[in-house]
């Protein structure tokens, strides 16, 4: 039987793949290879470009950027700087102390007999604090009067004795005249009765001596009784009933603390800028951060007169009326006090300054639209404020918070509502 055309057709193309398989193969991975390398290269290429694109694009769109920012005007606010005259304030962190403080020390030597007071007593000046027993102190004292009056009766017997030789004395020098007792008699009773006018003055000498030694003893034990020096509040109590206490200059006992708080000291150091603007008598507040809202009127009472080498500082202290005992000894507060300016000054916020290697500078406007910028000679500054010495005038238009990489003439734009606004605060 006769096979088909097609049927041969395949069968022939079996048999010859059958005997050229191998190099068919081996072309067919050298095609297979060389289309891989070129889609390689093609994307390689494709990313590279994609990445320029767009490098390209982003230089591109930042120099828009700087260029536009260089063409830009920017709009600032301003104020318009005045002259300040009056008093500025300034805060000064201060200890209030006790206007009089005191420890009390034993000046006789016992044990307490009895305490009328403890920590916190509220005393008016001569106040019994405490009683001492001195049973020692006592016996001397009594000792001592007694002595009192002996050597007072000497003193009435030396002048009985002295009167008995005058009258003897005065006798005998009659009877000497008239022959009738010899001079050796009148001698020896005139000698004597003026040794017993001697005695009488030794006698008397003696009892002042003993009158001094009684007053003594007498103030001694009148520090049996430990009384109140002035009127205050015992701050320390270090003895109790029953409680040796010796009386010593060296190392005497101490036993109460007292401090007068209805007036309280608030010391504070007083800058040098400040120095030449504070007197006595200038008045003071006085504010405590527990107490929010409340202020305190003081005094300034009393300054050191000199600045502290190390610190250039002035020891100040203002007087604190505290009747009401809403405040006492050992607070932390804020004093405030009024300095007089010795010049007239210009005052800017702190966000008007500009501070970079030339030093601190304020950007002013002038009527072109112009920005200039000023160097500042600044007298005070408390951190929100600054007093200018030189550099601004009364009338300059001040740039707040200046833009960046502000420069000598650059264009600016002046808010309009900006420009009548209040000026920066005094003090």
């Amino acid at each position: 039987m006769t096979k088909m055309p097609l049927e041969q057709a395949f069968l022939d193309e079996k048999a010859h793949n059958g005997k050229d398989e191998k190099p068919h193969n081996d072309r067919g991975r050298r095609r297979i290879a060389v289309f891989l390398g070129i889609a390689v290269v093609v994307g390689v290429a494709g990313v590279v470009a994609i990445g320029a694109k767009g490098h390209f694009d982003r230089h591109a769109a930042a120099v828009d950027a700087l260029e536009s920012r260089k063409n830009i005007v920017p709009t600032v606010r301003v104020f318009v700087a005045k002259e300040v005259t009056g008093p500025r304030t300034i805060e000064l962190p201060g200890n209030m102390a006790a206007f009089d403080q005191a420890t009390l020390f034993a000046r006789a030597t016992g044990y307490i007999a009895k305490r009328n007071v403890d920590i916190g007593t509220k005393v008016e000046k001569g106040a019994v604090l405490a009683v001492i027993a001195a049973p020692d102190l006592d016996a001397q004292l009594a000792q001592a009067k007694a002595q009192l009056q002996q050597l007072e009766a000497s003193v009435q017997q030396a002048q009985a004795t002295a009167d008995l030789g005058k009258v003897t004395n005065q006798r005998t020098a009659k009877l000497v005249q008239q022959g009738w007792s010899s001079v050796q008699q009148g001698d020896q009773d005139r000698l004597t009765s003026a040794s017993s006018t001697a005695g009488v003055a030794v006698a008397r000498a003696n009892v002042v001596a003993q009158e001094a030694a009684v007053n003594r003893l007498t103030e001694l034990t009148g520090f049996e009784q430990i009384v109140a020096p002035f009127n205050g509040v015992i701050t320390s109590r270090l003895i109790d009933v029953g409680s040796l206490v010796t009386a010593d200059a060296a190392s005497g006992t101490s036993m109460f603390s007292i401090q007068r708080t209805d007036v309280l000291r608030v010391q504070v150091y007083v800058p040098q800028a400040a120095y030449f603007g504070i007197k006595d008598g200038d008045h003071a507040a006085v504010t405590v951060p527990e107490l929010p809202g409340r202020t305190f009127d003081g005094i300034v009472a009393r300054n050191a007169s000199a600045l502290a080498s190390g610190t250039r500082t002035l020891l100040t202290e203002v007087d604190v009326d505290n009747k009401s005992g809403e405040l006492t000894a050992g607070l932390y507060g804020i004093l405030h006090l009024q300095v007089q300016r010795q010049n007239p000054a210009i005052v800017i916020p702190s966000q008007a300054v500009i501070f970079n290697k030339d030093g601190l500078m304020a950007a002013v406007v002038d009527s072109d639209g112009k920005l200039h910028l000023q160097k500042l000679d600044v007298e005070y500054d408390n951190g929100a404020d600054l007093e200018v010495r030189g550099g601004l005038k009364a009338g300059d238009k001040v740039i707040l918070s200046p833009p960046a990489g502000a420069s000598e003439g650059m264009q600016v734009k002046v808010q309009s509502d900006e420009a009548n606004k209040p000026e920066a605060k005094a003090g």
